[in-house]
C-alpha cells in the first residue's frame, strides 16, 4: 500500500492560498475621538467644564480681593474635581463590565 507521503507528492503542490481581505479602518482624528468619548461618558467633560468654571471664578474673586469668596470657590473646585474623578472611574467600570 502506498504511503501517505507518496500519495501527497503524486497529487502535486497545494493550490496557492487566497489572501484574506482585511477590514479597512480609517484613522480617527482628535475631534472624532473626543466626540466618541463624550458620548460614551458625558459626565467627564461636564465635570471638567464645571471645575474650570469654578476655578476661573475663584481666581477672579481672588484678584478682586474677595478672599472669602475665593476660598469658597477653591473648596468648590476640589468638589468638582472629585466629581470629575468619580465620573471617570465610573465610566471605566461601566466600559469594563460591558460584554464584548
Amino acid at each position: 500500500s502506498p504511503s501517505l507521503r507518496a500519495v501527497a507528492m503524486a497529487a502535486g503542490p497545494p493550490p496557492p492560498l487566497e489572501p484574506i481581505p482585511l477590514p479597512a479602518f480609517r484613522e480617527e482624528g482628535f475631534g472624532d475621538k473626543f466626540l466618541r468619548k463624550t458620548r460614551e461618558n458625558p459626565l467627564v467633560p461636564l465635570g471638567c467644564l464645571c471645575t474650570l468654571s469654578v476655578l476661573t471664578y475663584g481666581l477672579i474673586s481672588f484678584k478682586r480681593g474677595n478672599i472669602r469668596q475665593s476660598q469658597l470657590m477653591m473648596r468648590a473646585r476640589v468638589l468638582a474635581q472629585g466629581f470629575t474623578f468619580a465620573a471617570l472611574l465610573g465610566g471605566m467600570v461601566v466600559t469594563a463590565m460591558k460584554p464584548r
